[in-house]
């Protein structure tokens, strides 16, 4: 052996959780320096980047970061200063590296925007000697601007490196039948915690543009079927499936969570649940806008009754669920 050679880490298999991303803390420098690196995706917003950028630096990043602040600040996990996306995720991790117990698989995760960034994730892992990476997209139904962008970024990354890993991606799994199971047990956790039946059962999924799906992108289907499936393993009560989070002026996939949750009163459906199977931790989208301004937009339309279902977050079901992923993927 020529004593010279460097140290050569070998041998391992690296995992890589990947959600969307969170900013650092509510300060409205944080929140402006993730919505900056979230917003110019090309993939999130497909308009002329000349004319986007001059937008975004121009108008919404002087306005929104405030009221983004606000929202962070009536879910931010003050005691450990953390987002709730942020810890359940670092405790998905943890969960997952304390359930598979093998010294050679190094389980961690990354933020697509913000921090802890992709690339230095993979390049840890790199100099910890993984020889092979499997990539885990925290997101149930595949889109264009969270799955693949995911992709994008790994493959960025990927294209500066001398010496690369092999390399898997988790497809999506909206139809995994451990990942349905999840979601009726966390329904009916729901339901014997509260002492009245509810009318109906609302599974708010993210929106995307109705363009996006016109051009192709299979989100819109794969939620549907999310929901359908849900359905047959839960009959006791309607569900229905809405689309929520549209940003700008433009068309997004209907019907929106939020016109839903201000006419089911006026329809005579008062005491509601609510889910949101496409998130795979509690975040500003579901803790914020729907457990906070879903529920008050409800009961200011005449709704007597709400409920919001955690996500799967770090929870034992989840937990199993994801170890099934990345196990098959071992293979």
């Amino acid at each position: 052996m020529n004593k010279e050679h460097p140290i050569v880490n070998f041998g391992k298999t690296g995992v890589l959780l990947i959600n969307l991303g969170t900013p650092d803390s509510t300060n409205w420098w944080d929140i402006r320096k993730y919505l900056k690196e979230f917003l110019s995706d090309r993939r999130v917003i497909e308009v002329n980047p000349l004319i986007w950028q001059i937008i975004l630096n121009l108008f919404i990043l002087t306005f929104r970061p405030s009221k983004t602040a606000k929202a962070y600040k009536e879910i931010w996990m003050k005691d450990i200063n953390k987002s709730p996306l942020r810890f359940y995720t670092e405790s998905q991790t943890d969960k997952l590296n304390e359930k598979i117990k093998n010294e050679n698989i190094i389980i961690d995760y990354a933020m697509r925007y913000g921090n802890p960034s992709i690339r230095s994730k993979i390049e840890k892992m790199h100099n910890n000697g993984c020889e092979k990476l499997i990539i885990l997209p925290l997101y149930p139904q595949y889109a264009s601007p969270t799955t693949a962008t995911v992709c994008d970024e790994v493959f960025r990354v990927l294209m500066n490196m001398r010496w690369q890993p092999a390399i898997k991606i988790v497809p999506h799994y909206e139809s995994e039948p451990l990942y349905i199971e999840a979601i009726v047990n966390s329904i009916n956790k729901k339901l014997r915690e509260i002492d009245w039946k509810p009318d109906l059962i609302v599974a708010s999924y993210h929106g995307i543009p109705k363009k996006y799906f016109e051009k192709g992108d299979p989100y819109h289907c794969y939620c549907h079927k999310t929901t359908r499936l849900i359905s047959e393993k839960f009959k006791e009560i309607e569900i229905i499936t809405t689309f929520q989070s549209r940003f700008g002026p433009q068309e997004w996939l209907q019907p929106y969570t939020d016109k839903t949750l201000e006419n089911l009163p006026k329809e005579g459906r008062k005491k509601i649940l609510v889910i949101s199977p496409g998130f795979a931790s509690d975040c500003v989208e579901t803790l914020e806008e729907i457990s906070i301004q879903g529920k008050e937009s409800f009961e200011k339309s005449g709704g007597e009754k709400f409920g919001f279902i955690p996500c799967l977050n770090d929870n034992q079901d989840h937990i199993i669920l994801l170890e099934h992923l990345i196990k098959k993927s071992l293979n």
